[in-house]
């Protein structure tokens, strides 16, 4: 059974497994190599993904849903008729199209799989892409780093040694890390990043830019049109592509608003340097994290070998030049920057495909290479006074095992409680908690004789798991996370029944339009035959074939929605019944 790599991305997401050794993108169901990451409910609650829900947000955008990984491991939840959709669920509709698409290129189940997240994404945002693929059907193999997928697309064909910046600027998140290529290992020195910047805020910095224009030439006010707002958002992201390599474009939108003389149009000219003065900024933010990566990396910008772009918003010729300004190196071109994260992941996921299964037909070519990734985010423990104490340190390398002995702070005490946090404050309240573990039945004693082991373990997908042991009775002790942004395994249960339910139903769909449209042709074709041989053909046999016709158009009537079961097994037979008489 083939492995397959998966890129989710904020704005689009790519699929590739290997195939003759070799990273291939599999193009999805409507032939395109990357799919739109965005989810539309419909009013006759038909669920759109991909392109075709992209094609009709700026008619239905209440319902439609884009960029929803800048949500992942949050609270956030989106209402549509009536059922909250968390983000995990909403990713899981993504990963379900790419799932099919896979299984349709392999023309067999697909079940194992490799997903991408941003290398700054935290262990809620970890543990919630690891949700939504097992909501969407996934056995998932191992949650990698964007940045280190990218490099491990590159380090296939360039296994050269050497020192590897790669700068992820994508449509939601930015991430940077300096990776070492070796003698077969792949090994992340450092990694920097910020979870909040991306394409999509250079478009909503373009989107405001056009609608203040707007404004001030018609007096008219659409900032709170979501239709008319959508409409140039889109425009918006247009130009910026066609920014890239063009030095102007105009930005022209008929009817966009109806004024009292009128329809309104919006027409702007936008130079390239204007949208670079626009976005100078976004630009500018991410030098503190390159500069950072260098610094814990213990490398300066003239030892690294390569720069590598990934991240369609790398295309933007800003974006570029920052890069050479910073490492003093034209960035490499050997990578596909929309492409190249999808493939990694593949070269990932047939690696450890092969080793569970000992086939080695599905090794990619080159043999098996070894990836040494780290954590990207500190992890620390309130202690008294609200001090965060940090346990493991930002790019350590993973797997981590770690354990500390704490005591209780007051006497006789029957329960601790550990606040455990991410982040690089000093103080707890300035840092992600992530977990409150309590561990209970400790024995009544002094404060500080009291002894309990806390091993923190870190797996190779940045995931954290805690355990707990009392020194003083030899007993383990579980401990219970509560945390609310996390979904039970209750939860995750209920989502993968409900996306098989409305799975069933979209194919279920799909076959009543291809029964309907199989009917019309009978129908069609039936009147054709009545029409040319009707004065040739037996009186009974004409009989038969008009209250054949007659039956099947009487289903045809009815809407498919409200037809009953037996209705349905009713109109199988009457299509059966006017195909055998044709």
């Amino acid at each position: 059974m083939p492995a397959i790599g998966i890129d989710l991305g904020t704005t689009n997401s790519c699929l590739a497994t290997v195939e003759g050794g070799a990273p291939e993108v599999i193009t999805n169901a409507e032939g395109e190599r990357t799919t739109p990451s965005v989810v539309a409910f419909t009013k006759d609650g038909e669920r759109l993904v991909g392109t075709v829900a992209l094609r009709q947000i700026a008619m239905n955008p209440t319902r439609t849903i884009s960029s929803v990984k800048r949500h992942m491991g949050t609270e956030w939840r989106k209402s549509i008729d009536g059922k909250q959709y968390s983000p995990q669920e909403i990713s899981a509709m993504i990963l379900r199209k790419l799932r099919r698409d896979a299984e349709r290129f392999a023309g067999q189940e697909v079940v194992d799989a490799v997903v991408t997240v941003p290398a700054y994404f935290n262990d809620m945002q970890r543990n919630a892409t690891k949700d939504a693929g097992t909501i969407a059907g996934l056995n998932v193999l191992r949650i990698i780093n964007e940045p280190t997928a990218a490099a491990l697309a590159y380090g296939l064909d360039h296994g050269d040694p050497q020192m590897v910046m790669v700068y992820d600027l994508g449509g939601g998140t930015f991430d940077v890390s300096v990776i070492e290529i070796g003698d077969g290992v792949i090994e992340v020195l450092s990694t920097a990043g910020d979870n909040h910047l991306g394409g999509d805020d250079f478009d909503e910095r373009l989107t405001e830019h056009l609608i203040e224009a707007f404004e001030r030439e018609t007096g008219m006010s659409i900032a709170q049109d979501e239709m008319a707002r959508e409409r140039v958002r889109e425009a918006a992201e247009a130009a910026k592509k066609e920014l890239s390599s063009m030095e102007s474009t105009i930005v022209s939108l008929p009817f966009l608003a109806q004024g009292p003389a009128g329809p309104v149009h919006l027409e702007q000219t936008i130079t390239r340097a204007e949208f670079d003065r626009l976005t100078r900024d976004l630009i500018e933010s991410t030098t503190d994290a390159v500069n950072q990566a260098l610094n814990d990396a213990g490398i300066a910008a003239s030892e690294l070998g390569e720069v590598l772009l990934v991240g369609g918003s790398t295309r933007i010729p800003a974006v570029q030049e920052h890069v050479y300004r910073l490492t003093g190196k034209r960035p490499s071109s050997s990578i596909n920057p929309d492409e190249c994260v999808a493939q990694g992941a593949a070269v990932q996921a047939a690696t450890l495909a092969s080793a569970r299964s000992g086939c080695t037909d599905l090794m990619p070519r080159g043999g098996e290479l070894l990836l040494l990734d780290v954590i990207p985010i500190s992890f620390a423990i309130e202690t008294v006074g609200g001090v965060a104490t940090r346990v493991i340190e930002r790019n350590t390398t993973l797997p981590v095992h770690y354990e500390q002995v704490f005591t209780t702070a007051a006497p006789f005490q029957t329960k601790v409680e550990i606040n455990v946090l991410q982040g690089e404050r000093p103080m707890a309240s300035d840092n992600r908690s992530i977990g409150k573990f309590t561990l209970k039945g400790i024995k009544r004693a002094p404060a500080g004789a009291p002894q309990i082991n806390v091993s923190f373990d870190i797996d190779a997908n940045g995931i954290l798991m805690v355990t707990a042991k009392d020194l003083g009775t030899g007993n383990e002790q579980s401990i219970t996370i509560t945390d609310s942004e996390r979904m039970t395994d209750a939860e995750i249960q209920d989502a993968i029944r409900d996306a098989e339910r409305y799975e069933a139903e979209d194919d279920a769909k799909r076959a009543s339009i291809e029964e309907r449209a199989r009917a019309e042709r009978l129908v069609a074709d039936a009147n054709e035959k009545l029409k040319e041989q009707g004065k040739e053909m037996e009186k009974d046999d004409k009989r038969r074939l008009k209250a054949s016709i007659g039956n099947v158009q009487r289903y045809l009537a009815k809407r498919p929605e409200k037809m009953k079961d037996a209705e349905r097994a009713n109109f199988t037979s009457a299509i059966q019944e006017l195909e055998s008489l044709l």
